[in-house]
């Protein structure tokens, strides 16, 4: 099978409500459909928000025993699905499954006035799993057990973000090799970069697989344990094992995105200012100006078709482990050599500080 594109991530949160409500506030996502008990989608609470053709499901199970609730205890909140678009989503269920892949749901069809699409659910990697998504019909844009938000805001601002660009998967020590394996074997992707990455004392193995349309990429990190513990390491404990560790959202205005959303409450990775002297010698004529870049802390790399400009979002979560990315391309295809070593000091810099927390003063009654 050809996986088309990302139709949509799904995350557990404890809250779906509040989850929303960070993303619409600060990323200026908009609410596009909810659900619940009274919608037909009995155990759960869920709302769909969306920016370009970004969709994001929020989903709080409402009873301990719901999948999104045991999802929450073990991990926090994160992603829990990455659906797959398709042509055929019965085939591709049973090609992923003769491939290797554990089945969770077998293909269901629903239709909803005059639009149908047809899921199921296969396995990704550790508790990560991939619903195979075939729509067809004049809107094609619902999911089942959701109905239009009737207090959804008009559209105000025009959309910053546009789609979804990539993942990053943090996986443990020995796992990476098999994993790529995995999505090679059941998804067709095929590795199309890989790269040593070195934050000081640390150290880490990555491999970028893509599917064959080019419209799917996912990074995949493994700690070197012979190295200093980092950023991976903590990700993997705080979570509790494999997980999706950053989201990368598309925009075609950058600074412009860091501005409207830092203003609205965002946090974003800092740059030191050095990494910007030798930014010109390294790679050449870039097309958006360097005091731009460094007065917000956005890094620039270039591949062989292109310019990249990205940015690390400041995790909002409690285990401080999910994050979102910030990326704008101007011909590049994949990833520069420069740039992932620049974004983990970065994200380096900022788990620094919840790792060793300044100790507050203390004082003596009067």
């Amino acid at each position: 099978m050809d996986v088309l594109a990302v139709d949509h991530v799904e995350f557990f949160a404890g809250d779906a409500r509040q989850a929303a409500f960070v993303l619409c506030r600060a990323f200026g996502f908009r609410v596009l459909g909810q659900g619940g008990p009274d919608t037909g989608a009995p155990g759960r609470r869920s709302l769909l928000v969306g920016q370009g053709e970004s969709r994001v499901l929020l989903t709080s199970g409402l009873a301990a025993h719901h999948p999104a609730a045991e999802y929450v205890a073990r991990h926090g909140d994160g992603v829990a699905t990455i659906a797959f678009r398709v042509e055929d989503a019965a085939a591709s269920y049973a090609e992923s499954v003769a491939a290797g892949a554990t089945p969770l749901q077998q293909p269901r069809v629903y239709e909803h006035d005059g639009e149908r699409i047809v899921t199921a659910v296969v396995s990704g990697f550790g508790d990560v799993a991939h619903r195979l998504v075939e729509r067809s019909g004049p809107g094609a844009g619902f999911l089942p057990g959701l109905v239009e938000s009737a207090d959804a805001p008009a559209p105000g601002a025009p959309d910053l973000l546009t789609a979804i660009d990539h993942a990053a998967f943090c996986v443990p020590a020995g796992e990476l090799e098999p994993t790529v394996h995995h999505y090679r074997k059941v998804f067709g992707f095929e590795p199309i970069f890989e790269e040593y990455v070195e934050v000081g004392d640390q150290g880490m193995f990555s491999q970028v697989v893509q599917s064959p349309s080019g419209a799917v990429t996912f990074t995949l990190i493994e700690p070197d344990v012979s190295r200093r513990r980092g950023q991976i390491d903590d990700f993997l404990a705080w979570h509790g094992g494999a997980g999706v560790q950053h989201v990368a959202l598309s925009t075609d205005d950058i600074a412009g995105a860091v501005d409207a959303f830092a203003a609205r409450g965002a946090g974003f990775a800092p740059t030191p200012a050095a990494y910007y002297e030798q930014l010109g010698s390294r790679l050449g004529p870039i097309d958006i100006p360097v005091q731009r870049l460094s007065s917000r802390g956005i890094l620039a790399d270039r591949d062989h078709w292109g310019l990249m400009y990205q940015i690390f979002a400041r995790s909002m979560h409690v285990r401080s482990t999910f994050f979102w990315e910030l990326i704008e391309r101007h011909g590049a295809r994949t990833f520069g050599t420069s740039n992932i070593p620049a974004l983990y000091a970065a994200k380096e810099r900022e788990l620094s500080a919840v790792r060793n927390p300044a100790p507050t003063e203390t004082r003596r009654p009067a």
